[in-house]
């Protein structure tokens, strides 16, 4: 028998997929649409239009009309602060079906909804959070430097239309991660979710319509990076443009922004490192909560999975143990299954580069200890592999280095805390970072020695108020808190004299 997710497809109501473009929703100008396969079962679950370089282009006049005529770059605080927390309760309200599709999406296991950060819950909260910024963040008044009587003053403006970009792995956060500030600081948006998560977000786009906003501020293009995202992110009317992804996909966004120097925010990825000394407070506990950002749920398939295991040599064979304990524990299969733990890889060209990693990973010789094949029976037709773990792995192997988004990690011993911290911070990478010690004196120099966004001691844990973002390669910027709504705002100063004399 075949897992077939065909029956909850029905059950759900999905319906194939439309444009939103000033308030309205309708098919690409030329009718093309692409078609979603489904990650666990290889099926075809539904269609959606696939923008034409007129349809973005149509989207971005759309995002500035609003943004240079319409009420939400004026409106009063009060009334963005409104529409933000009203949205935030409908997005609450509607968490059960918003699950459901994104199971269809990416198949994400519905028994993965209560892990805070991927959740409905936290894109709500970051919601809400970015409304209580709204009336707080201004400008300066300062006193003359030089010259006659007159009054300094700085103000904080938003910056105008914003392309933003989702990846397809945490579409709840992360569209909450950017619409959020950006709404907040009154920008206007035109949002183009991932080819592989397009159903969940288009949801998300209708209870914000739902909520009040006005027609235009903000827009959806779908369709996959060439031509949609291309073309959206060298259009010359987007002041911003706000992305998570892959490297590659970054460094081309930099270069395209070049022309008209369009503001910048990237996130892109990591490698990231948990260090595991000799005194923590559970070798097991540390072990699986380690394998699990890298199996459960996503599979690895997140930007900040701990998928380097540094373990101080006194405590590595337990470390393995407890992780290749963890590993055996994972189910995959049906999303909707209330026992199944973790997802398959997002398409077929992701499973092939993750068996490549494995496979070279071999031939460099790293140490096998567990998964590393697929499954067959009811699951093969579905992108699954099987949670892997690497011992005796070195830092200069192309398994320690690379960002394989998989089931896979990688353990690599240490002797020492200097060796620890050179390790870790040994990489084009720098997003994250996990540290697991009894000794809190050790804990806080190590986590000031590494060059990494976010570290967690003894756990990790992303939140709405707290910055998050990368060191390196990892990225530009910043998302969450004070820091993610100063990034949708230009700073401007105004000088006015106090005498009839010029200054």
């Amino acid at each position: 028998m075949t897992l077939t997710v065909r029956p909850h497809r029905d059950e759900v109501g999905l319906k194939d997929g439309q444009l939103y473009v000033d308030g309205a929703w309708r098919p690409a100008a030329d009718g093309a649409t692409w078609t979603h396969l489904h990650p666990a079962s290889g099926e075809p679950i539904g269609e959606f239009p696939i923008a034409t370089m007129s349809d973005v282009d149509d989207a971005v006049l759309a995002a500035r009309r609003a943004f240079d005529d319409g009420p939400w770059p004026r409106s009063r605080a009060g009334q963005r602060i409104q529409l933000l927390h009203r949205y935030a309760q409908l997005l609450r309200e509607h968490t059960d079906e918003l699950q459901r599709l994104q199971a269809l999406d990416n198949s994400i296991p519905l028994s993965f909804g209560g892990v805070y950060a991927p959740s409905v819950g936290a894109a709500a909260d970051v919601f809400d959070h970015h409304a209580g910024w709204v009336d707080k963040v201004g400008g300066q008044t300062l006193p003359p430097y030089q010259g006659g009587d007159h009054l300094a003053m700085t103000f904080r403006e938003p910056i105008g239309v914003v392309a933003a970009i989702l990846p397809w792995n945490a579409p709840f956060l992360l569209f909450a991660q950017k619409v959020a500030p950006a709404l907040a600081a009154g920008c206007t948006i035109v949002l183009k979710p991932s080819e592989y998560c397009t159903f969940s977000v288009l949801h998300m786009v209708e209870l914000l319509v739902e909520a009040g906003l006005p027609d235009g501020v903000l827009n959806v293009v779908t369709g996959p990076g060439d031509p949609t995202g291309a073309a959206l992110i060298t259009h010359p009317l987007v002041d911003k443009v706000s992305f998570t992804g892959s490297r590659a996909v970054g460094r081309r966004i930099v270069e395209a922004s070049a022309g008209t120097l369009k503001r910048v925010s990237l996130e892109l990825g990591g490698k990231s490192p948990t260090l595991v000394f000799p005194d923590a407070p559970d070798i097991g506990l540390a072990a699986m909560t380690t394998m699990g950002t890298v199996t459960m749920g996503l599979s690895g398939q997140a930007c900040v999975a701990h998928t380097r295991a540094l373990v101080h040599r006194e405590v590595y064979d337990q470390f393995l143990a407890a992780a290749e304990m963890m590993a055996g524990a994972i189910t995959y299969g049906d999303p909707f299954d209330a026992g199944v733990l973790a997802s398959p890889l997002i398409n077929t060209r992701q499973l092939d580069r993750v068996l490549g990693f494995i496979e070279r990973a071999q031939e460099a010789g790293a140490k096998l200890v567990t998964g590393g094949t697929r499954p067959d029976g009811e699951l093969a037709a579905g992108n699954f592999v099987r949670p892997t773990v690497f011992a005796d792995v070195a830092n200069d192997m192309e398994i320690a280095r690379e960002e394989v988004f998989g089931p896979v990690l990688a353990v690599i011993p240490f002797a020492s805390d200097d060796e620890a911290v050179r390790l870790a911070n040994d990489t084009e990478y720098g997003l994250g970072a996990g540290v697991y010690t009894s000794d809190a004196k050790r804990a806080f120099r190590v986590a000031r020695r590494l060059r990494a966004g976010t570290v967690g001691i003894n756990g990790f844990q992303l939140e709405p108020h707290l910055p998050f973002g990368g060191f390196k390669q990892s990225g530009l910027g910043r998302e969450g808190g004070r820091s993610a709504f100063e990034a949708y705002t230009e700073l401007k100063t105004v000088m006015m004299p106090l005498t009839e004399e010029l200054m």
